[in-house]
C-alpha cells in the first residue's frame, strides 16, 4: 500500500519543518521529490538526506508568490522528470500581529504566499496532471481556518488565508475531477514546527492550548506527512475535496 515508485513530487515550503518531513516520507514510498523553498542550499541539504536513503531528488529556488518562478520551476521539473503526478503546497508564513494594527501591506504579504501561491502552484500543476489523466494536489491549511471554533489573536490575516485553502481547494476539486486530478486540505493543530518555535508562545498559552487537546501534547511533523502520503497514493481515490484535520483531538473537544 501507498506505493508511490515512479511518481513525481513537488514540495513547496520544503526546506525544514513539515515540508521536509513530507519530502523525506514521499521519498520513503519510492517517489521522485522536487525539494523547493526560497533556500536553495538548504532544499539541496535535504536533496543529499533524501539520496543518503536511497531516493531520488533535486533541489529548486521557489518563491511561490511570484508566477514568473512558480512557471520557471514547472519548467524545469517536466524537463526534468518528464511530468508531475504529485504536489504537496506546504510554503506558508505566518507573523503576529493584531487586527488593528495590520496594513495593507501586512495582509498582501500573508495572501501573497499563503494561499495565491497555493493557487499558483495548483493551476500549474493541474495543468502537467491533466495531461496524463491523474493528480494528486494537497493543499495545507491550519485547524485555524474558521468554522472550527479557533480563532488566533493576532493572526486575523492568516486565519482567512487558510479558510481560504479550504474554500479554494472544494472548488478546484470539482472542477478538475473530470482530469483525474484529486484535490485534499490537511489542516494541522499545534504541530512542532519551526514556524511554531517562532511565534514564541507564552508558556501559559500553550499550556491552555495543550489542556484542550485531548491527546495532550503537540504533534510531530511526521504524523501529518503519514496523511501526505496517504493521499498522494492511489489509496486515497475516491477521496477529493475533503479536509483531513490532524489535530490530536482538539476540534473533538
Amino acid at each position: 500500500m501507498f506505493e508511490l515508485t515512479n511518481k513525481v513530487a513537488l514540495v513547496t515550503g520544503a526546506r525544514r519543518g513539515m515540508g521536509k518531513t513530507h519530502s523525506l516520507a514521499l521519498a520513503r514510498q519510492g517517489a521522485k521529490v522536487v525539494v523547493t523553498d526560497i533556500n536553495q542550499e538548504e532544499c539541496q541539504a535535504l536533496v543529499e538526506e533524501i539520496k543518503k536513503q536511497g531516493g531520488e531528488a533535486i533541489a529548486l529556488k521557489l518563491d511561490v508568490s511570484k508566477k514568473a518562478e512558480v512557471d520557471s520551476v514547472f519548467d524545469e521539473v517536466i524537463r526534468h522528470f518528464g511530468h508531475l503526478d504529485i504536489l504537496v503546497n506546504n510554503a506558508g508564513l505566518y507573523f503576529s500581529k493584531m487586527a488593528l494594527e495590520l496594513t495593507e501591506e501586512d495582509w498582501e504579504k500573508m495572501m501573497a504566499v499563503n494561499l495565491k501561491g497555493e493557487f499558483l502552484c495548483a493551476q500549474r500543476a493541474a495543468k502537467e496532471m491533466a495531461k496524463n489523466k491523474w493528480g494528486r494536489i494537497i493543499n495545507i491549511a491550519s485547524v485555524a481556518s474558521g468554522q472550527t471554533g479557533v480563532g488566533i489573536a493576532g493572526g486575523a490575516h492568516y486565519t482567512a488565508s487558510k479558510g481560504g485553502i479550504i474554500g479554494l481547494s472544494e472548488t478546484l476539486a470539482i472542477e478538475w475531477a473530470p482530469l483525474g486530478i484529486n484535490v485534499n486540505v490537511i489542516a494541522p493543530g499545534a504541530i512542532d514546527t519551526p514556524m511554531v518555535s517562532a511565534a514564541q508562545m507564552p508558556e501559559e498559552a500553550m499550556k491552555a492550548m495543550l489542556a484542550r487537546i485531548p491527546l495532550k501534547r503537540i504533534g510531530k511533523p511526521e504524523e501529518v506527512s503519514a496523511v501526505v502520503v496517504f493521499l498522494a497514493s492511489e489509496e486515497s481515490s475516491y477521496i477529493t475535496g475533503a479536509t483531513f484535520y490532524v489535530d490530536g483531538g482538539w476540534l473533538a473537544a
